[in-house]
């Protein structure tokens, strides 16, 4: 691992050399202004306030060890946290009488995985939204445990390499990619997790390492001997591939054919930001979609 977070600081890492920060470049003219200035003095266009530069050192670690994550990941981060603890009060609520040793361990029963969005042949009555929620709903500690060391780790990576606002989009057409492969591979069956778009995160760099050389290559070979390990590791426990594969493949796509870091232009920064919010909607959407039909009697 360590050899790996080597490669990867080489190739997409900040350089040692120094360069002005007191000047950025205009979206509209491309001419370089003063950092604080409101307007461009060349094309009169309204400049937005300054990003702040990214630093060259390398990012802090809870404990040493795991990375502390960026805005957009701590969101992705906090939302799955929360609805881990809902699904095992649910679990535990349901059976407080007699509570089995798997919902004392954070075990999550099916029956709260269904009500709560998991991934299942509901879709085929219209409830499309558990493609969405489906990726924030984990079935146990170490299924969650695992997704989110992951995450803590790819989640700033990505953003650091593209921004918030693509991460937002990739993390969930990773995981909806994901889940509906998995719907055309095994149509009654049930899963969840954000697996998916885990996969897709590693898809996305993946993919951006075709565009660095040698250097990316390298990294690259060290990304795919992972992606192996992890489907290995499904051929032997019950892990959904289906959603693996959907995923990889279009976290690989989108890292290869969008453009890295932030936009230069503002009409593709609003762009962005546009498709950011629109996927937030979807979450925000998908699970008030599922409250709705919460009491129902499941068919």
């Amino acid at each position: 691992m360590e050899r790996l977070k080597k490669v990867f600081r080489s190739t997409f890492g900040t350089s040692t050399q120094k360069y002005d920060t007191s000047h950025r470049m205009c979206p509209n003219c491309r001419a370089l202004v003063e950092r604080n200035a409101s307007v461009c003095p060349f094309c009169g266009e309204k400049l937005g306030s300054a990003r702040a530069r990214p630093s060259s050192a390398v990012p802090g670690r809870i404990l040493g060890i795991i990375p502390i994550p960026s805005t957009a990941t701590s969101a992705v981060v906090a939302a799955t946290i929360a609805l881990y603890a809902i699904s095992w009060y649910m679990t535990v609520s349901s059976g407080s009488s007699q509570l089995s040793p798997e919902s004392v361990m954070g075990g999550i029963s099916g029956e709260v995985l269904l009500r709560l969005g998991a991934k299942s042949p509901h879709i085929l009555m219209g409830q499309w939204w558990r493609l969405v929620t489906a990726i924030f709903l984990h079935a146990g500690l170490l299924h969650i445990g695992f997704n989110l060391w992951c995450l803590f780790d790819l989640g700033p990576q990505v953003e650091s390499l593209f921004s918030s606002a693509k991460f937002v989009v990739f993390y969930l057409v990773a995981g909806v990619a994901g889940f509906l492969l998995s719907f055309w591979w095994s149509p009654f069956g049930m899963s969840v997790g954000a697996s998916g778009s885990i996969l897709g995160m590693i898809g996305v760099l993946i993919g951006a390492s075709f565009h660095h050389g040698h250097l990316g290559k390298e990294y690259r070979g060290q990304l795919w001997r992972w992606v192996i390990y992890i489907f290995i590791f499904g051929l032997f426990f019950a892990v959904d591939n289906a959603a693996h594969i959907g995923g990889l493949a279009t976290g690989a796509l989108l890292g290869y054919l969008v453009p890295e870091g932030e936009e230069e232009t503002r009409a593709s920064q609003n762009l962005w930001n546009l498709l950011a919010l629109l996927s937030i909607v979807i979450i925000a959407g998908s699970f008030a979609l599922m409250a709705l039909q919460l009491g129902q009697p499941l068919r």
